[in-house]
């Protein structure tokens, strides 16, 4: 039988429903069909979702009657040129931002129907981001950093304790939990950013550019890894970039121009 992450790191789970009611990540591993051969159930449904933004009393259309659905254990590539819209769709998805027009369903709920407390709540149990630039705080830890998430939960310290080191240790990160941004390279601030994303086991993972400040190097380590929270603990993932070799590490690649879906 496949071990949990928290079998791996042989550490106990806490079924609080304010935060988690499973292993910290189970790894089941993804496919198109289960052994059943049934098909995987939706996780993401975009359904004629437009959105605009007002710059100097002009409407400039953005995304326009886009429609997209993303199956359980998917990993999915957003490309498209500059302005085409890849980031706009990602932050709708994720309850970031809101759409002018359509429904955006994700793990069922309807998000454009929440409010704004709800949708930060929401966030909070369904996403983990992961950006370009890390967006880690300075003066902070790795492990600080991490458990920032928790904070806003009722986790005990010692069940918050016990997710960080998980989340770290999935990572390759174990050894400089104590160490600050500054003395770490790119490649292993990103490492610590995708922890922080996995670290409260969000439903879908979104990655905007998770390599776009990256050395080569670097940049296909933080695929690797991606591409193993998405193969052995069967996390959906759907990512933005501008590089052809990223986009390949994913299942499904679809484009984005000038606000339409290809």
């Amino acid at each position: 039988m496949p071990k949990t992450l928290a079998e791996v790191e042989n550490v106990s789970t806490t079924n609080h429903r304010d935060i988690i009611e499973a292993p910290v990540l189970s790894n089941v591993a993804p496919t198109r069909k289960d052994r059943k051969g049934i098909m995987p159930n939706t996780l993401v449904d975009v359904e004629s979702v437009s959105k605009s933004y007002q710059r100097n009393g002009l409407r400039i259309p953005v995304l326009e009657n886009i429609n997209l659905s993303v199956p359980e254990g998917e990993f999915l590539a957003l490309m498209g040129p500059s302005g085409s819209g890849k980031s706009t769709l990602l932050n709708l998805i994720a309850g970031i931002d809101r759409p002018d027009a359509g429904n955006i369903i994700v793990a069922n709920d309807d998000v454009t129907k929440l409010s704004e407390s709800q949708m930060a709540d929401w966030r909070a149990h369904h996403i983990g981001f992961i950006f370009q630039f890390y967006n880690l705080i300075p003066v902070l830890t790795a492990y600080e950093n991490v458990e920032l998430p928790l904070l806003l939960t009722k986790l005990s310290k010692r069940d918050r304790d016990e997710h960080v080191k998980t989340a770290l240790s999935v990572v390759g990160l174990s050894d400089r939990m104590k160490h600050y941004p500054k003395q770490l390279s790119g490649g292993q601030q990103q490492r610590v950013a995708i922890a922080r994303a996995i670290v409260a086991d969000p439903t879908l993972i979104v990655a905007d550019e998770p390599t776009g400040d990256l050395d080569k190097n670097s940049a296909v380590e933080i695929l690797t890894l991606l591409e193993r929270l998405n193969e052995e603990f069967n996390k959906t993932i759907i990512m933005v970039t501008h590089d052809q070799r990223a986009a390949d590490k994913a299942h499904t690649i679809r484009h984005l121009d000038k606000g339409e879906l290809q």
